[in-house]
């Protein structure tokens, strides 16, 4: 008997339309992943499951957990499944967590209010889970907020939430999206002793294909809300019947068409760091003059050439993101030197730093949270123009944004648009567009496409590659996905605790790491081809 069925799906926002017929099913200690572009229809069908819908939308068909008729089930029935019988992991951390509530604080909720233990009780539990999913009590107190923690820490509070009462079913949403490939590993190995342990049923939607061949005993492929093919993972993905299956699949290992920029000069370095430290206060700074210091960067040297393209690679909370904000002088180094075009931005005002900000830019991970939402499109992209030295007449501003909208495969029309008008991808093409208004020398890109489905992933990265190629942008990819580095850049370096363990080019450390902690991550990074070899190997 299955844990979960879905059957005949259909639903309906107003009058449009977001799931057609979906059929489904989970069954104790399965497996199911469930895959798709964005706006696919994967985390309606998720949400559909959970019954937290929006209250314009409407279900037909019919959705059974446990014998419990999910579609006909009352909220006071549904508060009592959600969190024990069945868990789920949000894709965002940040807005699944309550910023004023400690860590602790929030695991320890959920088993009070289902188990009625004692506060002690539920936060020795709690103190288990996180230290389960490597947030150990030593670097990791319970008292930490949110805001305290890097994404991928956060992405481990919420999966330490979904597991802490080890429910019949969870459904994972991309829980592995924000997490290095190390971590990745980890959580996946969590979550299959967890199914493995208790007869758990697992619904896995993630976009990345290797992880889930790697995790998922069955597959379903959802496109535009209707299930394009499902059954055996290996099976599936090895023969790739459906043509779009195969898009997919390619997707997923898609490598631009890369070549050196035309007209640029290599020989005098655009970027140079020296010795960079960045030290911060500890938490209790405020009450001892001499409480010990977080070392978050550690006398990193690098330096980039005009039109070069870097990956800076790591696991989470390594100092890759300090590093960059060191870079684009929103940080001031406690010890070293920072130099772009050989002058030098460390100490600077921001009046004297105005000329380096017009040859700078940066792409954010999360481009619909570097969005004023109130904001349209023209006045977001043009944003940069108030550092150019002629500022530009509202004409010629609207000619500018146009034409950067073109150059990212946007419309003008787009103009006059709101972010929430756009989907993830093309609010990342947003997000580009507006970092290349100004012609910029750099662009720190900061995991920008780590939460893009992997068709347009493919498209992002085809656009960086001729955006390097035509205006001769130099990059720094902040990137966890070694798949990226290996497609997009020209040299990678491997960020450990602080430091540089090692650098060269992208293809020879990749393919022959040095340090261990290249080689922790090229080991744990997943790869279709060889997950569906292991898959089929198993199944003999």
């Amino acid at each position: 008997m299955n844990l979960l069925d879905i059957e005949n799906l259909s639903l309906t926002i107003g009058d449009t339309p977001i799931l057609r017929n979906v059929e489904l099913s989970v069954a104790p200690g399965e497996v199911m992943g469930l895959v798709g572009e964005s706006g696919s229809g994967k985390s309606m069908t998720a949400l559909t499951v959970m019954q937290l819908l929006p209250h314009a939308a409407r279900a037909t068909g019919r959705v059974t957990f446990d014998g419990i008729d999910i579609l006909a089930a009352t909220e006071d029935q549904m508060c009592a499944l959600r969190g024990d019988d069945i868990g789920m992991v949000f894709q965002e951390p940040m807005t699944a967590l309550n910023p004023v509530k400690t860590i602790g604080e929030q695991v320890a909720e959920g088993i009070r209010w289902h188990t009625k233990a004692s506060r002690a009780e539920a936060e020795d539990r709690a103190r288990k889970m996180l230290d389960r999913v490597g947030l150990p009590s030593a670097k990791f107190p319970m008292s930490r907020y949110p805001h305290e923690l890097s994404g991928g820490q956060r992405q481990r509070v919420v999966i330490a939430i979904a597991c802490a009462l080890k429910p019949k079913l969870l459904i994972a949403d991309e829980p592995t999206t924000a997490l290095d490939v190390v971590l990745q590993a980890q959580i996946l190995d969590l979550l299959r002793d967890l199914v493995a342990e208790s007869r758990m049923g697992l619904l896995l939607i993630s976009h990345d294909l290797a992880v889930v061949t790697e995790m998922a005993d069955r597959i379903t492929i959802l496109r535009h809300g209707e299930v394009m093919e499902a059954g055996d993972t290996a099976r599936t993905l090895s023969e790739q019947t459906h043509p779009y299956t195969r898009q997919l699949a390619q997707a997923s290992m898609h490598v631009p068409a890369r070549a050196r920029p035309h007209g640029i000069e290599t020989g005098r370095p655009l970027l140079q760091v020296e010795g960079a430290t960045r030290d911060y206060p500890g938490r209790l700074a405020s009450l001892f003059k001499r409480a010990p210091t977080i070392r978050a960067v550690d006398h990193v040297s690098l330096s980039m050439t005009p039109g070069q393209s870097v990956a800076l690679v790591g696991r989470s909370g390594c100092g890759k993101s300090t590093l960059a904000r060191m870079i684009l002088a929103l940080d001031q180094p406690s010890s070293g030197t920072i130099r772009f075009h050989g002058e030098t931005i460390t100490g600077k005002s921001e009046a004297e730093l105005k000329p380096a900000r017009r040859d700078m830019q940066v792409v954010f991970q999360d481009p619909y949270g570097s969005f004023d939402p109130r904001q349209k499109v023209e006045k977001l992209v043009a944003e940069p123009l108030h550092v150019l030295e002629k500022k530009p007449t509202r004409a010629e501003r609207r000619e500018m944004v146009a034409h950067a909208l073109h150059e990212v495969g946007l419309g003008v029309s787009d103009m006059d648009k709101y972010p929430h008008e756009f989907s993830g991808g093309q609010r990342q093409r947003l997000s580009i567009a507006r970092a290349i208004i100004t012609r910029p020398k750099l662009v720190v890109a900061d995991e920008p496409v780590s939460a893009l489905d992997v068709s347009i992933r493919a498209q992002i990265l085809d656009l960086f590659a001729e955006l390097n190629q035509k205006l001769g942008i130099a990059y720094l990819f902040i990137t966890h996905d070694l798949t990226v580095a290996r497609a997009i850049t020209d040299e990678v370096l491997v960020m450990h605790e602080g430091k540089i363990v090692e650098r060269g080019r992208t293809s020879e450390v990749l393919d022959h790491p040095q340090s261990e902690a290249a080689k922790a991550l090229v080991t744990a990074a997943p790869d279709l081809h060889r997950a569906i070899a292991q898959r089929m190997q198993e199944q003999g």
